[in-house]
Formats: structure tokens, C-alpha cells, sequence
């Protein structure tokens, strides 16, 4: 666990103008790398340095809540609240990340918007495994991570459209249903989108 040092860095100078921190990209249909295929990610950190985000939609099969607190050493057994592991990125796989709601703090939370921290200490997987963690949370592994200029290019050639964010939809959505929920939140119907239409 590890990495907020890196989004603090990319937001502590956030001018909050034009950014889509704290927002949902949402993969149009003509999304030409499978991995992010349909995937909704919450953005953590956009600036002109570039964007870091969780995808919220993805479930890891290969992992489960006990076994990754077996693996770092944590006892609790069961765990009190366990919680699923999603697949938050193809960069850095094995970091995790806890998204959640800011009810829990510690030195190292980041509030990112609208009543959404993020914290990537293990300490809050053992506050979650012992039933004392946050009331809503989302444990990741990896991230998606773009260079400057990067992202928006992806929007201006219709990979992502991008849509508000509220604690509902992060943590209360079946995972399932986080796509066709987020495009609902900005008016579109999937049946209607093409590769040729974007929302930037």
C-alpha cells in the first residue's frame, strides 16, 4: 500500500479549472484497449502534470479480502467487513488503494471531492478488518495513470466521456450497473452512443 504522496503531489497546485478531479470517465463503446473496456474510473488527481484514476467497476477474481490481509500480515479472521478487491488500473498492480467515504481520516487521507477520500495506508485495512474502517469503501489494486496532455487527447478522439461523481454511485451502484448508471447521469442511453460521439 502506497502512492498517495504521488496524487497529493499532482493536486496540491490543482487550480480547479478544467480538471476532472474528483469526476467519472466513463469508456465509450469504441474503447480500443480491452482493459479498460466499459470501465468507469474515478478520477483521483488531473492536472496539466496529468491524471491519475480508480477504475470502480472491475472486480479481481483472482483475490479475495482475507487472503490479501493474510498476505500483509494482518490477523482477522474472519474480517469484520470484508470488502471486494477491484481491479483499479494496469499501472502498479500491486499497490492498493482505499477509496471511501471521508467519515474515516487519517494523516495521510486525501479528500478528493464531494464527501470522497482516498487513503493507501494498511492501517485502514486493518481498522476495515477489525469493523471499525469507513462506513463506505472500495479497495483497489493499481491505477490508471496518463502524462500531460494524454488524457484530454483520448477525450478529443471519443475513448472517454466524462460524467459528476456523488458517494451513490462510487460506493452504493452495483458494480455491474456503474456504466449504464454513469452515462444515465449525463443523459445518454448506451444504445444510442457511437464511436463518433463525445462529450468533452
Amino acid at each position: 500500500m502506497g502512492g498517495v504522496i504521488l496524487i497529493v503531489a499532482m493536486t496540491e497546485n490543482d487550480p480547479n479549472t478544467g480538471y476532472l478531479t474528483g469526476q467519472l470517465l466513463v469508456a465509450m463503446p469504441a474503447m480500443s484497449d480491452p482493459r479498460f473496456e466499459r470501465s468507469v474510473i474515478y478520477m483521483c488527481a488531473h492536472t496539466e502534470d496529468g491524471a491519475m484514476g480508480l477504475v470502480i467497476n472491475r472486480e479481481l477474481e483472482s483475490i479475495s479480502f482475507p487472503d490479501l490481509l493474510e498476505q500483509i500480515g494482518i490477523e482477522a479472521t474472519p474480517p469484520k467487513d470484508a470488502i471486494r478487491i477491484l481491479f483499479g488500473g494496469p499501472v502498479e498492480q500491486s499497490r492498493g488503494f482505499v477509496l471511501h467515504s471521508t467519515d474515516y481520516k487519517l494523516d495521510d487521507t486525501l479528500e478528493v471531492h464531494g464527501g470522497i477520500a482516498l487513503t493507501a495506508s494498511v492501517d485502514i485495512l486493518r481498522a476495515i478488518a477489525e469493523g471499525h474502517g469507513p462506513a463506505q469503501s472500495l479497495l483497489v489494486l493499481g491505477y490508471a495513470g496518463w502524462g500531460p496532455g494524454q488524457l484530454e487527447g483520448e477525450i478529443q478522439q471519443n475513448g472517454w466521456l466524462h460524467a459528476p461523481a456523488d458517494t451513490d454511485l462510487v460506493f452504493g451502484i452495483a458494480l455491474e450497473a456503474r456504466w449504464d448508471a454513469s452515462l444515465a447521469r449525463i443523459g445518454i442511453s448506451p444504445s444510442a452512443l457511437s464511436g463518433q460521439a463525445g462529450h468533452a
